[in-house]
């Protein structure tokens, strides 16, 4: 009985490694799917700006965004950050908001975490205080970094700075 007991032992260990050999291979991150998701956002970014679309631009930010610009660190909450956006979007025309490199995008080993490096010239118009339109040039690179959230890619941290 001890070598059946034995052999069901071992049988069960076989079994129970190739379960999880299985299951692991199965729950493997399809990393070309996870970047392309996150390049629909820098797109849909783009779309927001020249829409001077708030919500849409915000509905990627995590509820408990950190922002990193100027030399400050904060955490705005969703009304700061819908103010300070659409006071932006409402006052000027976006002319330009076109990557000058390749974003680099990079993820986690689970795949759960990723973050963008982003390099991006911005030329917008608005009217000088006689009404004559001005136009802004300015180069700008960021990071933003991403955490999965039921199912979602949200922008958890922005770093950003300009020339």
């Amino acid at each position: 009985t001890n070598t059946i007991m034995s052999y069901y032992s071992k049988m069960n260990l076989l079994l129970s490694m190739l379960a999880f050999f299985a299951i692991s291979c199965t729950n493997k991150t399809d990393l070309a799917k996870e970047e392309k998701e996150i390049r629909n956002l820098l797109q849909q970014e783009r779309k927001a700006h020249f829409d001077r679309n708030t919500s849409l631009f915000i509905s990627e930010f995590a509820d408990n965004m950190i922002s990193v610009n100027k030399g400050i660190v904060k955490a705005p909450t969703k009304a700061e950050n819908e103010g300070r956006i659409g006071k932006y979007f409402s006052s000027v025309t976006f002319i330009r908001w076109d990557d000058v490199a390749e974003p680099i995008i990079r993820f986690s080993n689970d795949g759960t975490l990723a973050y963008a490096i982003i390099q991006k010239q911005v030329i917008v118009t608005y009217p000088d205080s006689l009404g004559t339109p001005f136009y802004d040039t300015t180069d700008f690179a960021w990071a933003s970094i991403y955490r999965k959230q039921r199912g979602e890619w949200k922008v958890e941290a922005n770093i950003s700075t300009n020339k």
